[in-house]
């Protein structure tokens, strides 16, 4: 199949079509979309009204899917397939509380994070709930070199939810928190595929970096994200239902949005897919 390629940001995001993933996908298409997601990091599929066995199917084209870890939020039926509905946010002084605001990458207290991530938008609001993403290979890129040279080989301990965290995870019982790792990480990982570094950030789960104070250690921390965070580096994804997009959590951060009206259903289905231990860029 013939598809077409429209670049969204420079080497950041691209949206494709001329493709239907609900049908069976060929070893030469494949092969084609998994280069485009080493190389563009976030994947965009319009018009995809996708039923969660072929959103599975899907998913598979760019890998083997993974346990969902928090179990409350899967679909009885698929229970490899979670579920983000605004039925399921609470609510503070009216505003919703959604599950991944402020930047971050999935499930980085794992050996092995999820290599992606990926929605498909079953229905969508009629303004807001925006995915916005931030290239970290480019942010990388950008430091000043005496700043590269002092993390090449710092490392992060990732736990459930940081002490200085600037959200709220979900509450898990004693006998879930028993099995959630904490791992370090380093703070600076090379692309098993592209081999391009980026930055490894996740601010929810950093608990300060291996060798430094913690004063130190959250100053650095805080001072990666901002330069991380900024405008220059980020793609703002407008959600259409039927949209299934995917994304490299080792390439980007995500960051939900919580800014349309709480009174609107949103609901999109979520995979993710198995990935290695990271891989860091200077030993």
């Amino acid at each position: 199949m013939a598809l077409t390629i429209n670049p969204i940001n420079g080497m950041l995001g691209v949206e494709i079509s001329g493709i239907d993933l609900s049908r069976p996908v060929d070893t030469e298409t494949k092969q084609e979309l998994n280069a485009l997601f080493s190389r563009y990091a976030v994947l965009v599929f319009r018009d995809q009204p996708l039923s969660p066995p072929q959103f599975m199917k899907a998913a598979e084209v760019f890998g083997e899917l993974m346990d969902q870890q928090i179990k409350q939020f899967v679909l009885p039926d698929y229970p490899l397939v979670g579920a983000n509905s605004t039925k399921d946010l609470p609510r503070k002084n009216g505003k919703l509380q959604v599950r991944g605001e402020n930047y971050h990458t999935d499930h980085s207290n794992h050996l092995k994070p999820p290599k992606a991530t990926s929605l498909v938008a079953v229905e969508i609001p009629s303004y807001g709930g925006d995915t916005q993403f931030v290239d970290v290979r480019r942010a990388y890129a950008d430091l000043p070199e005496a700043v590269k040279q002092k993390i090449a080989t710092l490392r992060s301990m990732h736990v459930h939810q940081s002490s200085h965290s600037p959200r709220s995870f979900a509450k898990l019982s004693p006998e879930e928190m028993a099995n959630i790792p904490h791992v370090l990480q380093p703070l600076v990982i090379r692309h098993p595929v592209s081999g391009e570094p980026a930055l490894y950030l996740n601010t929810g789960r950093m608990e300060g970096i291996q060798g430094m104070s913690p004063e130190e250690g959250f100053a650095l921390i805080a001072e990666l994200y901002a330069h991380a965070t900024q405008s220059i580096y980020e793609y703002r994804h407008k959600w259409r239902a039927g949209d299934m997009v995917i994304w490299d959590n080792r390439s980007v951060m995500h960051q939900a949005n919580a800014d349309y009206d709480p009174e609107e259903y949103r609901y999109l289905y979520r995979v993710m897919l198995n990935g290695e231990a990271l891989i860091p860029a200077f030993e």
